[in-house]
C-alpha cells in the first residue's frame, strides 16, 4: 500500500512535511488518481505565468495564429521531460537538485545551482510584471506602485504557514479556474475564427523563417518548459509516495509512476489549453492580415474593451493576469527552497526564501518601469522568457542523463525511445538559444 502526507499540521514547504495517510490497495482505480492528483497541478501554474501571457500576446498579435503550433510542441515537450523529473524523484527519493550535487564535482553543481536561481528570478520579474499590470488595471493605481504592492505577497506565503500540500493544492486549483474561466469568456466575446486556428496548428518551419518569429517562439519556448520547474517536479511528487524496502517495491513505483504521469499529463494538457486560449484571443483581437501594430501585454488590456464591446473584457483580463501571477508566486517559493536545499543543503523558512527571490525581481522591475515606461513591460516579460530557454539545457542536460542510469533508475531507466526523444529536444533547444546568442552578439 501506498503512503501519503497528511496535510493538518504540515507545513507547505516539501521538506517539512510529515505524517502519512494510507491508500488501500483495494481503492478502486478513480480514487487513486484523485490520490495522486495535485503534484502536477503545481508544476502547471508554472506553464502559465504572466511571461506567457507576454509571449502569446506578442506572438498573436504579430503574427495571428501562426505561432500557435509552437505553444503546443513547447507543452509536449514540457510533458516529455516533466515525466521524466517525476520518475527520478518517485524512483531514487532524491530531487534533481539533490542528485546534481551528489553526482557532479562541487564546481560543476555549483554553477547549475547558479543557473537554476537565475530561472526562479527572471520567473518572478514576469510575476512582479504581470502582477503588477493587474494592478494597474484593477485598482487604477501606477505601474511603480503596482510594482511596490507585489513585494505584499511575501505577506500570503507567511500566511500559509502551517498549511500542507492539498490546502495549497486547493488553492492554485481556484486560481486556474479563475484563469480558465476568464480567459475563455474573453474568447467567447471576440468570437475567433476557428478554421484558422485549426491551421495554426499545423507545423511549418516556414513560419519560423522570420527572425522575430523565432525569436517569440524561443520566447514562448521558455515561457513554457520552465527549467525550475524540472527541480520542482522531482520533490514534491514524494509528497505522495514513501519508498519501501520490500519485495513488492518495483510494483508500487510502478503504479505510482502511472498514476503520477496521468496527473502530469492532464495538468499540463490544461496549461495548454490556457496557453493557446492567450494566443488565439490576441490572434483574434488584434492581428491584422498584412501588417499592423505589434501588440505588447500592456496595450492589450486597454484595447480588448472597445474590440470586444464592453469594460467586462478587460476586467477579466486583470483578473487572470493577476491569478497567473499569484498561483506563481507559490511553486516558484517552493521551487526556490527545493533548489536551495538541494544544492547547498541549506534550509530556510518558505516566506525567508520568498523575501529573498521576491526582493532581486523587484529591483529590475521596478528601474524597468521608471526608466523605461509603461510600454516597456511587454518587451521585459519576453526577454525573462527568451533568458529562462537559455537556462533550460542546463537543468535538461543532468535530468536526461541521470534518468538514462541503470545503476540510480533500475528497471524504470530511460527507454530507448525516451531517450532519443529527450535528447533530441535537448539539441533542439540548445541550437535554437545559440541562434539567438549568436543574432544578438553579431548582427
Amino acid at each position: 500500500m501506498f503512503k501519503l502526507p497528511t496535510t493538518a499540521t504540515a507545513p507547505f514547504c516539501p521538506s517539512e512535511v510529515s505524517g502519512t495517510v494510507t491508500v488501500p490497495e483495494t481503492d478502486p482505480l478513480w480514487k487513486k488518481i484523485l490520490r495522486f492528483a495535485g503534484p502536477g497541478l503545481l508544476v502547471s501554474v508554472g506553464y502559465m505565468d504572466p511571461g506567457n501571457w507576454a509571449t502569446a500576446i506578442q506572438g498573436g498579435s504579430q503574427f495571428g495564429y501562426g505561432l500557435l503550433f509552437v505553444v503546443v510542441l513547447s507543452s509536449l515537450a514540457a510533458i516529455v521531460l516533466q515525466c521524466l523529473s517525476m520518475r527520478l524523484g518517485i524512483v531514487t527519493g532524491k530531487d534533481l537538485a539533490v542528485h546534481c550535487r551528489e553526482q557532479y564535482h562541487p564546481r560543476a553543481a555549483k554553477g547549475l545551482w547558479v543557473f537554476a536561481e537565475l530561472s526562479i528570478i527572471a520567473c518572478d520579474l514576469a510575476e512582479v510584471l504581470g502582477c503588477a499590470l493587474a494592478f494597474k488595471l484593477l485598482l487604477g493605481v501606477s505601474l511603480p506602485v503596482g510594482v511596490a504592492l507585489t513585494a505584499l505577497d511575501t505577506v500570503i506565503v507567511l500566511a500559509l504557514k502551517g498549511k500542507g500540500f492539498r490546502q495549497l493544492e486547493a488553492i492554485v486549483l481556484g486560481l486556474i479556474a479563475t484563469i480558465a474561466i476568464c480567459l475563455f469568456s474573453e474568447l467567447a466575446l471576440v468570437k475567433p475564427d476557428w478554421q484558422a486556428v485549426l491551421a495554426g496548428l499545423v507545423p511549418s518551419v516556414q513560419k519560423l523563417a522570420d527572425r522575430d518569429a523565432l525569436y517569440l517562439a524561443i520566447g514562448i519556448l521558455g515561457a513554457t518548459v520552465m527549467p525550475h520547474n524540472l527541480y520542482l517536479h522531482s520533490s514534491v511528487v514524494q509528497t505522495r509516495i514513501i519508498r519501501r524496502k520490500t519485495a513488492q517495491n518495483d510494483a508500487h513505483l510502478a503504479e505510482a509512476i502511472g498514476l503520477s504521469r496521468i496527473d502530469t499529463i492532464v495538468s499540463l494538457v490544461l496549461a495548454l489549453f490556457i496557453n493557446g486560449a492567450i494566443l488565439v484571443l490576441s490572434a483574434a483581437a488584434f492581428y491584422k492580415p498584412g501588417g499592423g501594430n505589434v501588440m505588447d501585454i500592456d496595450q492589450a488590456y486597454a484595447l480588448l474593451a472597445p474590440i470586444a464591446g464592453t469594460a467586462l473584457a478587460a476586467i477579466l483580463f486583470g483578473l487572470a493576469l493577476l491569478a497567473s501571477g499569484q498561483s506563481s508566486t507559490f511553486t516558484g517559493t517552493i521551487a526556490g527552497q527545493v533548489i536551495m536545499e538541494g544544492f547547498l543543503k541549506l534550509k530556510i523558512p518558505c516566506w525567508q526564501r520568498r523575501l529573498i527571490t521576491r526582493g532581486l525581481a523587484l529591483g529590475p522591475a521596478m528601474v524597468g518601469v521608471l526608466t523605461l515606461g509603461d510600454h516597456a513591460v511587454g518587451k521585459m516579460l519576453v526577454g525573462s522568457q527568451v533568458v529562462l530557454s537559455m537556462q533550460l539545457p542546463f537543468a535538461m542536460y543532468p535530468l536526461i542523463r541521470l534518468t538514462g542510469r541503470s545503476d540510480l533508475m533500475g528497471r524504470f531507466v530511460n527507454a530507448w525511445w525516451t531517450a532519443a526523444l529527450s535528447w533530441f529536444l535537448f539539441v533542439v533547444i540548445s541550437l535554437a538559444n545559440m541562434w539567438m546568442v549568436w543574432q544578438a552578439i553579431f548582427d
